[in-house]
């Protein structure tokens, strides 16, 4: 593998750009992800690894993990340990980045007619909130989540870490036209609307059975009226604390769980 020591070297220029440019990560149509577990979800779950970077400690100490990896990379560098984490996007990094082809989940809704779950995502903004629904949707064995091209970029660093790995095992797609998606859904199935608006349907009394889809919206704002109208209910967490809301990540969880039980 070709060492790499110059802070000025193109690949090491190339790294930071990614890790902080969403647009430059749509442009090169791939992204980066950082630490050994993340990596390794990648090599299982056969996505196109691009390039392997290993900072010469964790080359030391994985050799084997290294080999690996090096099989299912198209090229492999070793950086020297402080060069490494001046292009980690963590505080303590483990010496394994990989710059990845971009995900093709393309939503099938033959998949989901018959008994499945979505989860939609309406401008949501914080990456780690992303990342946290991500984890939980798969962890409730949710079908698949829809995202509006508005939301922070699903293959930011941080949303990637957040999903622990999800980002590379759920079924998600992207649209330019939430009501239209939720209406085309509502052939098949019934979608809920998340709202603070107690004149809803209590959570407690909604019925997934079936195709079910239920809307989630930004962290400040909620759902747009469009979306809410292309729905075929709306629903509301009933709270007795005194706080107003809940956090998407929170709410998204709740809605889950009740969508899966």
């Amino acid at each position: 593998m070709e060492l790499i020591s110059s802070k000025e070297n193109k690949k090491i220029k190339y790294l930071k750009k990614l890790s902080s440019s969403a647009s430059f990560r749509r442009e090169e149509d791939v992204f980066t992800v950082e630490g050994t577990r993340l990596c390794a979800d990648a090599v299982k779950s056969g996505a196109e690894i691009v390039s392997a970077f290993f900072s010469e400690t964790f080359v030391g100490k994985h050799g084997v993990f290294v080999d690996k990896a090096r099989q299912n990379a198209g090229e492999a560098f070793v950086l020297r340990d402080s060069l490494f984490s001046s292009v980690s996007d963590t505080k303590t990094p483990q010496g394994v980045l990989f710059v990845i082809k971009r995900l093709d989940k393309s939503l099938d809704f033959d998949r989901i007619k018959d008994n499945g779950k979505v989860l939609a995502l309406e401008t949501v903004q914080d990456p780690v909130n992303l990342g946290t629904i991500l984890r939980t949707a798969e962890a409730f064995g949710i079908g698949a989540v829809v995202l509006t091209r508005d939301c922070c970029d699903i293959y930011s660093p941080k949303a990637a870490r957040g999903s622990m790995g999800a980002v590379f095992r759920l079924p998600f797609m992207i649209t330019d036209d939430l009501p239209a998606f939720i209406e085309d859904f509502n052939a098949f199935g019934t979608s809920y609307a998340a709202v603070l608006d107690k004149d809803s349907v209590s959570l407690n009394d909604c019925s997934f059975e079936g195709a079910a889809l239920a809307v989630v919206g930004n962290e400040g704002n909620g759902l747009t009226p469009d979306t809410v109208k292309a729905c075929t209910h709306k629903l509301y967490i009933p709270m007795s604390g005194k706080a107003e809301s809940l956090n998407v990540s929170a709410a998204a969880a709740i809605i889950l769980w009740e969508m899966n039980r």
